[in-house]
């Protein structure tokens, strides 16, 4: 077990009355006391999708450079750049100047083996579950051997779109309470970056065990999806009102499931086989 630093007292002139003048500030002082058993976060990327508010957009970047992470990607934002980011970035204007802006989810994700979507909202289909601290284990366990992973948030109103969350792994969840448990876009990458700071600073992880191949990629995993569709149309296999639940459910399957990129040839194979005209 590891020794925790003593804190030092510290005399802090500017905030507060006199008599709270001297307090420990163990995050300021202590923000990464191991350096030297530190794993990195450089492959761990934040994709927000619509954001509406710029000032989200410039608080979320505050949040993870506190944390020490750094890819930030934006889908259709609202309004990028801004005054109003910048401001509320608080001087994290670097991870706002890097920021990639794209106009589609694949083009945010598609290089990513593991994407993970962040959403409170109970779905009818569920994906596995995680909390924010068994996300950051896996994220780290799978980012370690230099992939990129990918957490996803939604827009602020309504979040993650179910065809946004059919692209996700898993479904981070953040407890709450249960009758006001609407956390502000930036409160929710904050929480999250949180819990990959902790992890990358903690133990060494075990790293997730494959048996001979990596998952395949997303977009190599949504070509499959759109392959597969075509294939089950061309037999009228999905029609009428079920037509949408059961893609989310294919999809969903899969996306559980994880085949690595030598079991997607062998999926696209028994595709054409499924197809009507063998395409």
């Amino acid at each position: 077990m590891r020794t925790v630093p003593q804190l030092r007292r510290v005399v802090h002139p500017s905030y507060a009355p006199s008599r709270f003048r001297s307090v420990y500030l163990p995050l300021l002082l202590y923000a990464n006391p191991y350096p030297e058993t530190f794993m990195s976060l450089d492959h761990v990327r934040i994709v927000l999708i619509e954001p509406q508010h710029p000032g989200n957009i410039g608080a979320a970047a505050r949040a993870m450079k506190t944390m020490s992470l750094s890819q930030l990607v934006l889908v259709r934002p609202r309004e990028f750049p801004s005054f109003e980011a910048e401001r509320r970035a608080a001087g994290a204007d670097d991870i706002l100047n890097s920021a990639q802006v794209v106009d589609d989810v694949g083009d945010a994700i598609g290089d990513c083996r593991l994407v993970v979507g962040c959403s409170a909202r109970n779905r009818g289909v569920l994906h596995e579950l995680f909390d924010a601290r068994q996300c950051a284990a896996q994220l780290l366990g799978e980012t370690a051997s230099g992939d990129p992973a990918a957490v996803m948030f939604g827009t602020e109103r309504t979040g993650l779109e179910n065809h946004d969350l059919d692209r996700c792994n898993y479904q981070v969840v953040i407890p709450a309470n249960e009758k006001f448990s609407s956390l502000n876009l930036a409160s929710a990458v904050q929480l999250v970056c949180y819990e990959l700071f902790m992890a990358a600073d903690g133990p060494a992880l075990e790293l997730p065990k494959r048996v001979a191949e990596y998952p395949g990629r997303e977009k190599d995993m949504e070509h499959f999806f759109n392959h597969l569709v075509r294939a089950l149309d061309s037999r009228e296999f999905l029609e009428g009102e079920m037509r949408e639940v059961g893609i989310m459910k294919i999809r969903r399957l899969f996306g559980r499931a994880r085949p690595s990129e030598g079991e997607l040839k062998l999926l696209h194979s028994l595709s054409r086989l499924i197809h009507k005209d063998g395409q």
